[in-house]
């Protein structure tokens, strides 16, 4: 797989390198008649990507940040209504308080034991 990654990420540069080459002619932006700015093709498009991937970063961490405080706050409310365990006198997953007689299982020893 690490194998893969670097095979696709050598296989894109190639790409965009072989794209910057063809496309270097000058393109002017203007933004109404106040400003204007001249420069490479493949450097507009470019940036235009990386505005782009940055935009899209930028909403997922904010979707991140959200979605840990809604956990965390669901999990401070699950804590809230949870009562607390108390010993379950050696019985795994058993309610607390929870006895079992030595002879209920026509045995001398408690099932959550193991032996």
């Amino acid at each position: 797989m690490h194998v893969l990654r670097w095979i696709v990420g050598f296989v894109l540069f190639i790409a965009l390198l072989f794209l910057a080459l063809q496309n270097s002619d000058s393109v002017t932006i203007k933004f109404y008649h106040w400003w204007s700015w001249q420069g490479p093709l493949i450097f507009i498009v470019l940036v235009a990507f990386a505005l782009g991937v940055a935009a899209g970063l930028l909403t997922s961490v904010v979707r991140t940040a959200r979605l840990k405080r809604q956990l965390s706050r669901m999990r401070r409310e699950h804590a809230r209504f949870m009562p607390a365990s108390g010993p379950t006198d050696g019985l795994r997953g058993a309610a607390p308080g929870t006895v079992v007689p030595p002879d209920a299982y026509g045995m001398k020893r408690r099932p959550g034991d193991g032996r």
